[in-house]
């Protein structure tokens, strides 16, 4: 793995799904960013299966 680049990025969940992931931090005893990386990593597969915006008829931006 090449060196790590930290960078500070906000990012807004709703209040349910950021006290659960404020629970597993705890329970595992890691930080808030530990979880949602380790997440985006099982999940990101998966979530680039979604199609794009782009992807849907009639989405084209020339029309």
């Amino acid at each position: 793995m090449a060196g790590s680049d930290k960078r500070k990025q906000s990012l807004y969940f709703p209040e349910d799904m950021l006290q659960e992931i404020q629970q597993e931090a705890t329970r595992q005893d890691r930080s808030l960013s530990w979880v949602v990386q380790k997440a985006w990593k099982t999940a990101r597969k998966e979530v680039m299966r979604f199609p794009s915006v782009n992807d849907y008829p009639g989405s084209d931006s020339d029309e």
